[in-house]
């Protein structure tokens, strides 16, 4: 188990659906693009393990931290408003301010989709630094690129390479990936572990 507070791990709290995969890909890049390691609760497939004990080994493990709290909102009547996310955002930063030791080191960066949306949910974060997004993936990679630059020292390049280099990354993976037998579905479907590892290949042979 890595140190608590690894300097290397950064838990990423977000929607694994579809709707959001357009932002997870390059989120999880630009992580991996600073030489960092995302920690997702989905990383692991083992049915015996309760997801709560899970993300709270991921927090601890990590001292940084990704929470988007873009997919909060109910999308129509009668559907509950999604807690999930919110929730892991309230461990990490109780874990922050109740912890001791390398726990107290913990950053974590907050993203929406409009600045001051989040207020109408979560009104203890009014004085909080938020970052929006707009559901753009360009405008979510400038922002994950920022913090990390400015919070882990990772010293990346401009948003715009970081960009370029995911598009590259997605075209090369896609043809590796149909190259082995994939069809479509199947690497829309795959774990999203073989997908950081993937990452990981591909930046250590490129950058």
């Amino acid at each position: 188990m890595p140190a608590t507070g690894s300097a290397e791990s950064v838990f990423v709290n977000c929607p694994y659906d579809e709707r959001y995969r357009a932002l997870l890909r390059p989120l999880l890049f630009t992580v991996v693009y600073a030489g960092m390691n995302p920690r997702l609760a989905a990383e692991s497939m083992d049915s015996g393990e309760t997801r709560i004990g899970r993300i709270a080994e991921l927090i601890r493990e990590s001292r940084y931290a990704i929470h988007d709290l873009s997919r909060i909102q109910a999308e129509k009547k009668g559907e509950y408003f999604r807690l999930n996310m919110p929730f892991e955002l309230g461990l990490d930063v109780g874990c922050r301010l109740f912890g001791q030791g390398e726990d107290c080191k913990k950053r974590c960066l907050i993203l929406e989709k409009e600045r001051y949306r989040y207020q109408a949910a979560i009104s203890d974060l009014s004085s909080s630094d938020i970052r929006a997004h707009g559901d753009d993936p360009e405008e979510l990679v400038a922002a994950v690129r920022d913090w990390l630059n400015c919070e882990a020292g990772a010293h990346l390049p401009g948003p715009s390479r970081i960009w370029d280099a995911f598009n590259e990354f997605m075209a090369d993976d896609y043809d590796r990936l149909t190259a082995d037998g994939f069809s479509d579905k199947d690497i829309v479907r795959r774990p999203l572990v073989e997908l950081v590892n993937g990452m990981k290949a591909w930046v250590a042979a490129n950058t």
